[in-house]
C-alpha cells in the first residue's frame, strides 16, 4: 500500500520525535519549523525541509501540526504563506497542538471551507514518549476520517482514542492538563513543607510517591524536583497557557476551577521568575526562594 505523503509543521521537543518517527515508518515527510535550523537533523535523514507551510503542505495527504498556541496554530494554518493555501481537496488536516476548543471549531470549518477532512489529535505524553513512538492520541472527529489516516498516527502511538466531534480532543487534553498541572503544583508546595520542615526528603518522597498520591506525573516530577533537573519534557510556559485555556473552556460552562486558578498563579510565577523556558518541575523554585519571607 502506497504510504500517506505528510506534511509536518513544528519541530520542538514534542514535534522533532513525532516527525523521526514518521521517517522511521516510510512515510515521505516534508517539514517546516519557524526556526529552520531544526529542520536539519531531519532533512539529514530523509526528510524534505519545506520554507514556509504552504511549501511543505503541497501535495500532502496528511497535515499535521505540532505548535505551542493558538497563535503559533493559526500562523501555521492561515494567510497566503499558511498550510490551507496550498491543501489539496480531499487532504486530511491533523490539529496536535494542545489549543483552545473555539480555535479547534474554527479551524475545522475553515479546512472544510478548503474541502479537507480535518481532525483534533492532541496527545498526552512527553519527549520520550514521543520519540519512542508512545504518545496517545485523543482524537475529534469524524470516524471515517479517522480511518483514514490511522496508519500515520499509529507510528506515532501507543494508543488512539476517538472520543466525538470536533472540539472533543481539545476539551479532553485541557481536562487532562488541568489535573496533571494541579497535581505539579500541590507537589511543589509539598515538597516546600518537607524541605523546611527538616524531614529526610528521600524519605518522604518514597512514602508519597509510592502511596496515594503517587500518580506517575508526581512520580516523574518529584523526582526531578529533588535533582534540580529541569531540561524541559514539558515546558513550563507551556503549562501556564494550557491552564488558562481549561479554565476559559471551563467558564462557558459555567465552572471556576478553584483549584486551577491557584495552580495558573503558581505557574505564572514560575513564569515570571525566570523559569519560563525550563521544565514544569521549575516551579518548586518559587517556594524554595521564598524561605524566611514573612
Amino acid at each position: 500500500m502506497t504510504k500517506h505523503r505528510v506534511a509536518f509543521f513544528g519541530l520542538g521537543i514534542m514535534g522533532s520525535g513525532m516527525a523521526r518517527r514518521l521517517l522511521g515508518a516510510g512515510f515521505p515527510l516534508a517539514v517546516y519549523n519557524r526556526n529552520a535550523a531544526r529542520a536539519a537533523p531531519l532533512a539529514a535523514e530523509g526528510a524534505s525541509p519545506a520554507r514556509s507551510p504552504r511549501e511543505a503542505a503541497e501535495g500532502a495527504d496528511v497535515l499535521l501540526a505540532m505548535v505551542s498556541d493558538d497563535n503559533a496554530s493559526r500562523a501555521i494554518w492561515l494567510g497566503g504563506d499558511g498550510a490551507l493555501a496550498a491543501a489539496r481537496p480531499g487532504a486530511v488536516c491533523i490539529e496536535s497542538s494542545t489549543v483552545s476548543v473555539g480555535w479547534v471549531r474554527e479551524l475545522s470549518a475553515a479546512a472544510h471551507a478548503r474541502g479537507c477532512g480535518f481532525l483534533d489529535a492532541p496527545v498526552t505524553g512527553s519527549r520520550t514518549h514521543a520519540a519512542g513512538g508512545e504518545l496517545n492520541f485523543l482524537v475529534g472527529g469524524a470516524a471515517a476520517t479517522l480511518d483514514s489516516v490511522r496508519p500515520v498516527l499509529a507510528a506515532m502511538s501507543r494508543t488512539i482514542a476517538p472520543l466525538g466531534p470536533v472540539g472533543s480532543g481539545a476539551q479532553m487534553k485541557l481536562i487532562n492538563n488541568f489535573l496533571c498541572g494541579v497535581q505539579v503544583a500541590s507537589l511543589a508546595e509539598a515538597v516546600a513543607m518537607i524541605e523546611r520542615s527538616g524531614l529526610d526528603r528521600a524519605r518522604a518522597l518514597e512514602i508519597l510517591t509510592s502511596g496515594a498520591p503517587g500518580s506517575p506525573i508526581v512520580k516523574t516530577v518529584a523526582e526531578r524536583m529533588a535533582a534540580r533537573n529541569y531540561s524541559p519534557n514539558f515546558l513550563l510556559r507551556l503549562m501556564a497557557k494550557d491552564l488558562a485555556y481549561a479554565a476559559h473552556e471551563a467558564s462557558t460552562h459555567s465552572i471556576g476551577l478553584k483549584t486551577g486558578a491557584a495552580a495558573i498563579e503558581i505557574f505564572q510565577n514560575g513564569v515570571s521568575g525566570g523559569h519560563g523556558g525550563e521544565d514544569i518541575a521549575a516551579i518548586v523554585e518559587q517556594f524554595r526562594a521564598a524561605r524566611g519571607r514573612s
